[in-house]
């Protein structure tokens, strides 16, 4: 039986170094079973066998095949709520420590890509753009803070002519650029990963979908050609978890995020339209996310869904979305639009934690998932080995089981969804 194919991306279309790796035909041993593909689980994969670990990785379909090999690319800087209101949250000390993990997990990647010699066209800077009043000011507010508080000087506030310099859309009302976030091909850099771990010693195998595993010391985990036996298990499915593991599933929604890449555009246009290769996002509830990419292509996230399937058309479906912030787009084609499912929590913090007896679990990275997905994989990793410390401290978090579990949250959520993609008109 052939391999699944990538979904017909712009990064597919531009990978570098794709390979396919076995199908799970036996039944084998290792000292860790780690359980999807992404970011999460080619981190873990790659950080426990430099520890000198035997890994196994199991993924479903293709490596990079879910949200890590679809994603807009943007690594920002902090979690998905900025400091003020972590500080707000959970008090200065806590917020300073989640900052941490998340400038350590930029550190990693950029680490990685030079260790590796990743080919995953790394640029930096990212731009915030504000699309309302009630949220004027809070630009120079978080500038403030990271400075004086965080010990980072690299985000700047923006006023409107400075955001439209950068951006030509008059959807912005002000702006913050952070000149140390980060975006990428999130593809090759998962494809690059995943070569990294090999050559460290994991057994990958694609087209090996888990469909079970036991609850003991060690554990046996089932696909439908054949089992690994482990002492440890990483489960790094994510959006893609469905009804693998009902102790946390509940926590998370799975959501799915479209994109779309126009076709190139020449380079005098595409710098008129952004002023360098830097990420944009803004600030409404779904957020909208571009850049423009080596070929001077406009990569464009926008625009939600919250059921199984995705939109019989996905560029019409997102091109008004891209339309709004630049209507002189009008004229322009769309080569290439997909989709992928990543997932939420409640408060939109990552949930990671571990499961008795030898189970442990990171996900719901809402939207941040390219920086912290990786950071979850190395603590997680660093947890087998018996350096829990970061880990525990991640895995604190709180978070919150949606209402209803699993049966209600997709219509709970719908309705909020409309609540707030409404305020984001108003």
């Amino acid at each position: 039986m052939a391999l699944s194919t990538y979904p017909d991306s712009y990064y597919a279309a531009t990978a570098v170094g794709m390979h396919e790796y076995p199908r799970l035909q036996e039944s084998v041993r290792a000292d860790v079973c780690v359980i999807g593909g992404g970011f999460t689980g080619l981190s873990a994969a790659l950080n426990l066998a430099e520890q000198g670990f035997d890994v196994v990785l199991l993924e479903a379909e293709r490596i990079g095949f879910g949200a890590s090999g679809r994603n807009g690319g943007l690594i920002g800087s902090g979690q998905r709520k900025d400091v003020v209101e972590m500080e707000q949250q959970f008090g200065l000390q806590r917020s300073r420590e989640f900052w941490n993990f998340a400038e350590a997990a930029k550190t990693d990647i950029r680490e990685r890509v030079a260790q590796h010699a990743i080919d995953c066209d790394l640029q930096y800077g990212q731009m915030l753009g504000v699309h309302k009043k009630r949220y004027l000011g809070m630009a120079a507010e978080t500038c403030g803070a990271l400075a004086e508080r965080y010990d980072y000087p690299h985000a700047r506030a923006l006023s409107r002519d400075e955001t439209r310099e950068l951006v030509a859309t008059d959807s912005f009302l002000e702006g913050m650029y952070d000149a140390k976030a980060m975006v990428i091909h999130p593809l090759n850099y998962a494809l690059g990963l995943a070569r990294a771990a090999v050559a460290a010693g994991v057994r990958i195998y694609e087209a090996s979908r888990v469909l079970g595993y036991t609850r003991s010391d060690p554990a046996t985990v089932t696909t439908a050609t054949g089992q690994v036996n482990a002492a440890f298990i990483v489960l790094a499915c994510n959006g893609y978890l469905g009804k693998l593991e009902p102790r946390v599933a509940g926590k998370i929604m799975p959501i799915n995020n479209f994109v779309v890449a126009t076709e190139p555009l020449d380079e005098q246009r595409a710098s008129e339209l952004i002023a360098g290769r830097f990420g944009v996002h803004d600030t409404r509830f779904v957020v909208n996310y571009f850049r423009l990419s080596q070929d001077h292509r406009l990569l464009f996230g926008g625009g939600e869904n919250y059921r199984a399937g995705f939109p019989s058309d996905i560029a019409a479906f997102v091109r008004p979305n891209m339309l709004k912030l630049f209507p002189q787009l009008a004229d322009v084609a769309i080569d290439y639009a997909w989709g992928g499912t990543l997932s939420v929590t409640v408060q939109r913090l990552p949930h990671a934690g571990r499961l008795q007896p030898n189970l442990f679990f990171a996900q719901g990275y809402s939207g941040h998932g390219v920086s912290i997905a990786n950071f979850a994989g190395k603590i997680i990793a660093e947890a087998i080995g018996g350096t829990a410390e970061r880990f525990d401290i991640f895995s604190s978090l709180p978070v919150l089981t949606f209402p209803g579990g699993t049966l209600l949250r997709y219509p709970g959520m719908v309705l909020g969804m409309l609540y707030y993609s409404l305020k984001d008109r108003l």
